[in-house]
Order: structure tokens, then C-alpha cells, then sequence
């Protein structure tokens, strides 16, 4: 399924997509996480059977901790 160290080409073959809840409105900019896997997948929302991103949790972890804290604006 992963076809590099941390990307998978065809997310369509993960389960457990979810929406982020700070996607939403008309921005175009969505994405998706899957839950219950060892690494955390996530994937543009409009891109269903497009590629997904494979994260570490801890990695995951501080990549949502910084966007909370405003420490990736731009």
C-alpha cells in the first residue's frame, strides 16, 4: 500500500477517513486523516484516490501543535 517511505499513491485503499474539523467553508483547502493505522495518513479531501501523506504520530503530533500555536502562518 505505502509506495514510498511516506507516501501512499492510491489513498482510496486506506479506511477511516475523516475530515478535519478545521476544514470546512468554500477555501478549497480540506484535507482528510485516517485513524487506526501505525503511521497517520492524511490526504486532500477533493483527491479520494490521490496521494496521501504518512505521518509519525509524534510527527503528526507536533505538526498540529504548531498550527494551533500559530508558529506556521503563511
Amino acid at each position: 500500500m505505502i509506495s514510498g517511505k511516506h507516501v501512499v499513491l492510491d489513498s482510496s485503499a486506506i479506511t477511516g477517513w475523516f475530515k478535519s474539523s478545521y476544514s470546512g467553508g468554500d477555501q478549497g483547502e480540506c484535507l482528510e486523516v485516517a485513524q487506526g493505522h501505525v503511521g497517520v495518513p492524511v490526504r486532500d479531501s477533493k483527491a479520494v484516490s490521490g496521494p496521501a501523506l504518512v505521518f509519525s504520530a509524534g510527527g503528526w503530533s507536533a505538526f498540529v501543535g504548531a498550527v494551533k500555536t500559530g508558529q506556521l502562518d503563511g
